[in-house]
């Protein structure tokens, strides 16, 4: 397993921190992910393989929220 932590623009509330959620949660491969408003954060353990994190970023994209490179 493999830890990140994501920069992620856009998230203000709750309901943004369910949406990333669940969006990130769904993706095969995804172990834990914690999404943090207040810091716009969103910290994932996944299997390590560079495809997930890849379609981690897209889902938080396709959510509406922007990952900080």
């Amino acid at each position: 397993m493999e830890e990140k932590q994501l920069k992620v623009e856009g998230m203000s509330c709750g309901h943004c921190k369910s949406a990333v959620e669940s969006a990130v949660g769904n993706i095969e491969g995804v172990d834990n992910v914690n999404a943090s408003p207040g810091n716009d954060t969103v910290d994932v353990k996944f299997n390590g393989e560079a495809n997930v994190l890849s379609e981690i970023e897209k889902a938080i994209y396709d959510a509406g929220y922007d990952v900080v490179k």
